[in-house]
C-alpha cells in the first residue's frame, strides 16, 4: 500500500453499502462511522419490509445497541448515513433516479454486503438474491464516475466440495448468465426438478449461488479495481462494538440457542472435526482494509482474501460445546424447556438413537399434554425444524476445510502499528476462553435481550431444573433396573 493511512484514505470518501441492517452491514457502518470519523457519506439501500418504510427501518437501524459506543462517542454521527430507498430484486435495485444519479457521480467505494444465508431457498430464490441482485450491483457501480473500488463479499463456502481454498478465482459450474437468462423461462416445477442435478457438488443453493455471484464478479474484471472477500463462519463479536455482540443466531449461534433452551439434547460431529469461526468484528476490520489497499494499488486482477482463521486459535466442534455448560451456568436464559445438556455424537447412529428418545418422543408428548390442555400446540413444529436445521449442518460438522489466507495475513504489514490495534485482525491475540464467556453472555444480552438484573433469578431456575433433571434421570434407571429385575424373576 501507499505511505497512505487507512482513515486518511477514508476521509471525505462516499460509500455505499448493500446488506447494511444485516449482522455484518451494521458492524461494518458502526466501525467506519467510529474509526474513520471524517468520511463524508455512507449511502446504505434499505427495502421495504413487513409493512415498515424503508424510513421506519433506518429509525430502527439507529436504535441498534451496536451503536452505543459510536453514538456516546458522536451523537451526531448518524447524520453522515443516507438512506437509500430500494431492494436488490428489482430492475435497477428500484432507486429513486435522482439518487442514482447522485451515486453515479459522486460514489467512490460500494460494498456489496448483501445476501441471503438460507441454506434452504429454491434455486430461483437464490439465484434472485445473491446473483442477480449483485448483477444490478455491479451494473450500478459500472455507471460510477469516481468508482476506486468495488468489494464483494462472499463466502469461504463458495466451492465447499473442495477441501483447499486457496486465495483465487475459480470459475463456476454454469456461467452465471446462462443460469440468469434460464430463469426467465423455465416454470418452478421444471426448476424444482433439475435442482438436484444443477446445483451438484454443492449440498445446497446457497454455495451454488454465491459461486455464480464470484464468477459475475470476475467478469467485469479490468472495469474497475475489484476486491473479493471470503469470511469464513461469522459469528458474535469479540470486542467490538460490544463483547459478544450478535442479532442473529445463524449457524453456530443457532446450536448454542437451541441447546441453552434445554431443546437440543444432541448433535452429530467427528471428534476431528475442526470449526473455522472469525468474530464478527475481525471480518470487518479485515473488509476495510481490503477495500482500502485495493483502491490503492488499483490491480487489472480481482484481488481475493480468505478472511479465515486457518489454524491460528484452531478448534473442534467438540471442544468449543465443552465451554458452552461452564459459561450457561453463569449466564442462564430466564427460561429453559428442560436442563440444558446437549453432548456431541461421534457416531451418526448413537445420534439418531438419542433424538429418538430426547428430540422426537418429548416433542409429542408435550403436544400431547397441550392438546389435552385445549392450548396451542408447538414443539413437533421445533423438533420438525430444528431436525432440519441439524441435517443441513451436518455436512459441514462433519468435515474440515483448509483455507489459504496469506493475502489475509499480510494486511496487517500493509498499515501502521497504531492502525494495526484500530483495524486489528490478527487471531493469535484472541483468548478464546474469555471470548466464548463473552459468546454465551452476549447471547443472552444482545440476542435474547434479557437484562443482568434478570441473571439471579435465572441462575436459580437454571440450578432447580438440574436438580429435577438428576432426579428424573436417575428414577428413570431405577425404573429401567425394576423392570429388569422384575422380567428376570419371571424367568428364573
Amino acid at each position: 500500500m501507499t505511505s497512505m493511512g487507512v482513515r486518511e484514505f477514508y476521509a471525505g470518501k462516499k460509500i455505499f453499502i448493500t446488506g447494511a441492517t444485516g449482522f455484518m452491514g451494521k458492524v461494518l457502518v458502526e466501525k467506519l462511522l467510529r474509526s474513520c470519523p471524517d468520511v463524508e457519506t455512507i449511502y446504505i439501500l434499505v427495502r421495504r419490509k413487513k409493512g415498515q418504510s424503508p424510513e421506519a427501518r433506518l429509525e430502527a437501524f439507529a436504535k441498534c445497541r451496536a451503536f452505543e459506543k459510536l453514538l456516546e462517542q458522536d451523537a451526531k454521527a448518524f447524520r453522515k448515513v443516507r438512506l437509500v430507498p430500494g431492494d436488490i430484486l428489482e430492475d435497477n435495485l428500484g432507486i429513486p433516479d435522482i439518487i442514482e444519479q447522485e451515486l453515479q457521480k459522486e460514489c467512490q467505494i460500494v460494498v456489496n454486503n448483501a445476501a441471503c444465508v438460507s441454506f434452504n431457498l429454491p434455486v430461483r430464490k437464490a439465484v434472485q438474491m445473491n446473483t442477480m441482485g449483485t448483477q444490478k450491483v455491479l451494473q450500478l457501480a459500472e455507471k460510477m464516475k469516481k468508482l476506486e473500488v468495488f468489494l464483494h463479499v462472499s463466502t469461504s463456502f463458495c466451492h465447499d466440495y473442495i477441501d483447499v481454498l486457496e486465495e483465487k478465482i475459480y470459475k463456476a459450474k454454469h456461467n452465471p448468465l446462462d443460469i440468469i437468462n434460464m430463469l426467465k423461462w423455465m416454470d418452478d416445477d421444471t426448476l424444482a426438478a433439475l435442482q438436484p442435478e444443477l446445483i451438484k457438488p454443492y449440498p445446497n443453493t446457497y454455495g451454488y449461488t454465491k459461486s455464480l455471484s464470484e464468477d459475475l464478479v470476475s467478469q467485469y474484471s479490468g472495469k474497475f479495481p475489484i476486491a473479493l472477500a471470503r469470511p469464513s463462519i461469522v459469528i458474535p463479536a469479540y470486542k467490538e462494538p460490544l463483547a459478544g455482540w450478535t442479532d442473529n443466531i445463524n449457524g453456530p449461534s443457532g446450536v448454542i440457542y437451541a441447546a441453552s433452551r434445554g431443546v437440543l439434547r444432541s448433535m452429530y460431529c467427528k471428534d476431528s472435526t475442526k470449526v473455522d469461526t472469525v468474530p464478527v468484528d475481525f471480518v470487518i476490520n479485515a473488509l476495510i482494509l481490503l477495500a482500502c489497499v485495493t483502491a490503492c494499488e488499483k490491480p487489472k486482477d480481482v484481488r481475493v482474501c480468505n478472511i479465515t482463521q486457518s489454524g491460528v486459535n484452531e478448534i473442534s466442534w467438540v471442544k468449543a460445546a465443552e465451554y458452552w455448560p461452564k459459561f450457561l451456568a453463569k449466564y442462564p436464559l430466564s427460561y429453559s424447556l428442560w436442563y440444558p445438556e446437549a453432548t456431541a455424537k461421534n457416531y451418526k447412529l448413537e445420534h439418531q438413537i438419542h433424538v429418538f428418545f430426547f428430540h422426537m418422543l418429548p416433542a409429542y408428548f408435550i403436544d400431547l399434554l397441550l392438546y389435552l390442555l385445549g392450548k396451542k400446540t408447538f414443539m413437533v413444529h421445533v423438533y420438525h425444524k430444528m431436525s432440519h436445521g441439524l441435517e443441513v449442518l451436518e455436512y459441514y460438522n462433519t468435515r474440515t476445510w483448509i483455507f489459504k489466507n496469506d493475502y489475509f495475513k499480510s494486511l496487517e504489514h500493509r498499515v501502521s502499528e497504531e492502525e494495526n490495534e484500530i483495524f486489528y485482525t490478527d487471531f493469535s491475540k484472541v483468548v478464546v476462553e474469555e471470548f466464548m464467556e463473552n459468546y454465551i453472555k452476549g447471547m443472552r444480552e444482545f440476542y435474547c435481550k434479557e437484562d443482568p438484573s434478570t441473571l439471579p433469578e435465572a441462575r436459580k431456575l437454571h440450578r432447580r431444573l438440574y436438580y429435577l433433571h438428576v432426579f428424573t434421570k436417575y428414577a428413570f434407571y431405577a425404573l429401567c433396573i425394576y423392570f429388569l429385575f422384575g422380567l428376570i424373576g419371571k424367568f428364573l
